[in-house]
């Protein structure tokens, strides 16, 4: 189960960000809100809340009086916000390795061995896989036990997230991903933090490759 339950705006919001992604609104494209409001059913109200927190992820593009298009983002800018990523999540792991209770080492190790990765094109596994990652990430910030880290790595994570859910369009990155995990996992588990950042620094790294080669191969970057 899901650690936290999605809002319509952020329904609203990963499903536009999709749409960018894929290469369905192209850069430039221009975001009609009430289009929007009606196709999900919603108040203008969680639309604009959902184009804010576009914005601030850089997908978006707001400009007053004339209103919202997608943004233009380059494949440079999005390999720095990796790195970044990259090496806050490796110090993540390091001091969950050092920090974490038994039970927060028993959860991560229950969503762990609970999920099974299938492949991209089964119905529902992007969606599957995509809440399990969110929760293994959260539950390893939560394990560190420093409130700043964890809000930064959070922070982070959320400006990459819907770029981040597109890598998990390339052949067989789900169950890649997945294993990194459980190499990331049983390093922690033998308490060797030092392995466990390492592998955790490659695993977001590998990611960014991903990403790098679908974006591409639609189209959707620059």
């Amino acid at each position: 189960m899901s650690l936290t339950a999605p809002t319509l705006a952020e329904t609203i919001r990963l499903g536009l960000a999709e749409e960018i992604q894929a290469g369905r609104l192209p850069p430039g494209a221009e975001i009609d809100e009430t289009a929007l409001a009606e196709r999900f059913g919603a108040s203008r109200t969680p639309v604009r809340e959902a184009l804010r927190e576009l914005a601030a992820q850089g997908l978006v593009e707001i400009i007053p009086r004339r209103g919202a298009r997608v943004a233009r983002v380059t494949l440079e800018q999005l390999g720095e916000l990796f790195e970044l990523l990259a090496e806050t999540e490796a110090m993540c792991a390091r001091f969950a390795t050092w920090r974490m209770t038994a039970t927060e080492r028993f959860a991560l190790q229950r969503l762990q061995a609970g999920f099974r990765p299938v492949r991209e094109e089964a119905a529902g596994a992007l969606a599957a896989y995509d809440t399990y990652n969110r929760d293994f990430h959260t539950l390893i910030y939560r394990g560190t036990h420093n409130g700043m880290l964890a809000e930064h790595a959070a922070a982070l994570r959320q400006r990459l997230e819907p770029y981040r859910r597109a890598q998990f369009r390339g052949d067989r990155r789900i169950e890649e991903s997945y294993a990194e995990h459980q190499a990331v996992l049983e390093r922690m588990l033998r308490g060797a933090g030092e392995e466990a950042a390492q592998l955790m620094r490659a695993h977001m790294l590998s990611a960014s490759a991903a990403l790098a080669r679908f974006m591409q191969g639609v189209g959707a970057i620059g």
